[in-house]
């Protein structure tokens, strides 16, 4: 099965839990039907991309890192590659890439859809840019770290650290966090115990560009 026929099936399986998530997955299933290349950075504007909510082994703390271009507080993530098999297998490299976690646990299915304008997303060699503002058609899932687990900042991003669930960088965050923990049978959100979850950095940050 392709990339783009195993992203379809995922997405008409999935059960969203909210109406408004329910007309997102209707608007990626349309992209997908109407373009082949809907998961390739090519597909301009719009094309859909997979993220990975990190979460500490008792679901207290999720580990973010710092855009190195938008300057923000984000899940790990990104574009898909040639040779991904799938959105969950995407959401999975980029999370131990840019995580530097090794033994990622990936919960089977989406937890959460989000559309956003990405300004800075350029095409790939030999695409032109068209001038066209861009949508990320992201889908969002979330993995566990094993306990203790340590973690490196990678080329991708400015840091990595660990942030509590109930004190988070940036409010964008908290509807995914709380889809996070309702798939993962929490029953809302996480209470943090005072300690940091930090496993330790084994790479300094770099001021290179993520995507």
């Amino acid at each position: 099965m392709s990339a783009h026929a195993d992203a379809l099936a995922v997405l008409r399986a999935w059960t969203p839990p909210s109406d408004a998530q329910a007309a997102l997955r209707e608007r990626y299933v349309a992209h997908l039907d109407a373009h082949p290349d809907g998961l390739s950075r090519g597909c301009r504007p719009d094309h859909l991309t997979a993220s990975t909510l990190v979460l500490s082994a008792d679901r207290t703390h999720t580990l973010l890192t710092l855009h190195a271009k938008a300057r923000r507080w984000f899940q790990t993530g990104g574009h898909l590659e040639p040779d991904d098999p799938g959105l969950d297998a995407a959401a999975l490299r980029e999370a131990t890439e840019e995580s530097g976690v090794a033994g990622l646990a990936l919960h089977p299915q989406p937890v959460h859809l989000d559309e956003h304008a990405v300004p800075f997303c350029r095409p790939p060699e030999g695409v032109a840019d068209d001038g066209r503002e861009v949508h990320h058609l992201d889908v969002r899932f979330v993995a566990l770290a094993p306990a203790g687990a340590s973690y490196a900042v990678s080329e991708e991003s400015l840091d990595v650290r660990w942030w509590p669930v109930d004190a988070l960088p940036e409010p964008d965050l908290e509807p995914l966090v709380a889809a996070a923990l309702a798939a993962l049978g929490t029953g809302g959100r996480g209470q943090s115990t005072g300690s940091n979850s930090d496993g330790g950095r084994t790479a300094e940050a770099s001021d290179q560009p993520s995507r």
